[in-house]
């Protein structure tokens, strides 16, 4: 059992796309990368083999480009289109209106977590993996934490940027169940358009088809919330049943739904703490995890890391963990209110639906209105 003492000027626990981007930009902004300890309980190959999709804004490309995590395999989205259905009403927010390449993108998981890990080496962090933290104790001066493997650590600052889905965490000060399940999977259809997202909401929870090419041309990833004993009957369909149900579910705008790949699922949940003391403070879903509505869960965490960098690369300590506090108050605030009030209002169903499917083609005559959330979806509240 190694008990060697080793120091750090922040150790980040969790080396997931918010953690080693963290790491990266402090890096990159001056911090000695052998004062940087990156800690995650998972060796890294079973996070490059994860298939999930994830949707990725054009503010965080900026940053994934800054730290040389860009570009990485990636399917363009050039428009959003939003609507209710069985309602009246829709919105479309495309590219050209806030001129831009590219609204966001859609990538998979384990191509993200390679670009960020080449930048984490190439920056010469340090990263122990598979290592967890069994303990920990903050003192006036630094935080001492204890590695399962007998390692001892002792960090000026602590970041707590573990990832995880509502249904492994332990409840937080704000915490919601949504009484939803996310189903994942990539589908194809009859008549694809590239480059062009879908967010639909039905009764049960909103139904997303975000596009990513893959092997065999135009594909879509898909997040389907629906009630939790809904998910389970759509698990146990075959191909064909499961791809007629969603195709009712979506519409016709895509034609046919003619393919599925393996299908998986798992709760929401709004778990939300800034879990901040003096010297130590988490980050994305450790400090906050939202209903996937909107996909801002990942971006909110890189802005996370994008700030709490510039802080810390002046100073390790509580006035830099303080600043950061003050400063992602308003964006953490703003995404968390409006992913769960977005996730409550349409997943129901009565009279004010239909005012709610009103309010989206409003939505699409106020150009402001719908600039304002463009702006907000690829670069948060700034």
């Amino acid at each position: 059992m190694d008990t060697t003492l080793t120091k750090f000027d922040v150790a980040i626990c969790g080396a997931g796309p918010v953690g080693m981007a963290l790491a990266a930009l402090l890096a990159r902004r001056g911090m000695d990368s052998t004062r940087i300890g990156l800690i995650d309980a998972k060796a890294l190959g079973v996070a490059l083999s994860d298939p999930r999709s994830i949707a990725l804004s054009y503010g965080s490309r900026m940053l994934l480009e800054e730290i040389g995590a860009w570009p990485l395999p990636s399917t363009a989205i050039h428009q959003v289109h939003v609507s209710r259905r069985g309602q009246f009403g829709r919105s479309m927010i495309d590219r050209g209106e806030h001129g831009v390449e590219a609204l966001g993108y859609v990538a998979r998981y384990g191509d993200l977590v390679a670009a960020l890990s080449g930048a984490c080496e190439r920056a010469g962090v340090a990263v122990l993996r598979p290592a967890r933290v069994a303990g920990h104790a903050e003192h006036a001066e630094n935080v001492a934490l204890t590695l399962d493997d007998g390692r001892a650590l002792r960090a000026a600052v602590v970041v707590r940027a573990e990832g995880g889905v509502f249904g492994e965490q332990d409840a937080r000060s704000r915490t919601h169940d949504y009484r939803q399940t996310a189903l994942i999977a990539r589908v194809s259809t009859s008549a694809p358009l590239a480059h062009r997202a879908y967010e639909r909401f039905t009764e049960e929870g909103p139904l997303a088809m975000l596009p990513q090419d893959g092997p065999d041309g135009h594909q879509y990833a898909l997040v389907w919330c629906v009630r939790p004993e809904r998910a389970q009957a759509l698990l146990a369909l075959d191909d064909a049943r499961f791809l007629a149900q969603l195709g009712e579910a979506f519409g016709q705008r895509l034609g046919r739904m003619t393919g599925t790949s393996a299908r998986v699922a798992y709760p929401l949940g709004l778990n939300a703490d800034p879990g901040a003391t003096g010297r130590t403070v988490a980050i994305g879903n450790a400090a906050q995890t939202l209903h996937p509505v909107a996909g801002q869960g990942l971006n909110l965490g890189l802005r996370d890391a994008a700030v709490l960098a510039r802080l810390l690369a002046r100073e390790a300590g509580p006035a830099a963990l303080s600043a950061f506090a003050r400063e992602r108050r308003t964006d953490r605030k703003l995404v968390v209110e409006l992913t769960d009030t977005m996730a409550r209002a349409f997943a129901h169903q009565g009279p004010g639906q239909a005012l709610l499917g009103l309010s989206l083609g409003l939505l699409d005559t106020f150009n402001p209105a719908k600039n304002l959330l463009g702006e907000w979806m690829m670069f948060g509240r700034r």
